[in-house]
C-alpha cells in the first residue's frame, strides 16, 4: 500500500501557507477515508492509532486555518509583540 499523504515522509511542509494548508487538508482527508476503512475491517489498534494521527491534523489544519492578522486593510503588517 502506498502512502496517501501528500506531506513527504521527511516531515517537511511545503513552503506557502496556503500550500501547507492544502497538504494539511489532504492528509486529514487521507486519514478520514483510511479510518473508514479500518472500522469497516474491524481492525481496532490501527483505528486507534489513525484516529490519533486524524486529531493531530485537525489541530493542524485549524492553525494553518488562522489568518494571525498577516495583513490589515490598507496593506500594513501586524505590529510584532513586544517584549
Amino acid at each position: 500500500m502506498t502512502d496517501p499523504s501528500p506531506v513527504p515522509a521527511s516531515g517537511s511542509m511545503p513552503e506557502t501557507p496556503g500550500a501547507r494548508l492544502d497538504a494539511a487538508r489532504a492528509t486529514l482527508a487521507a486519514l478520514e477515508d483510511e479510518g473508514r476503512r479500518l472500522q469497516r475491517l474491524g481492525l481496532e489498534l490501527p483505528l486507534a492509532r489513525c484516529h490519533q494521527q486524524a486529531r493531530f491534523w485537525r489541530f493542524a489544519t485549524a492553525m494553518l486555518s488562522l489568518d494571525g492578522g498577516a495583513a490589515l486593510p490598507g496593506g500594513r503588517a501586524w505590529p510584532a509583540a513586544r517584549r
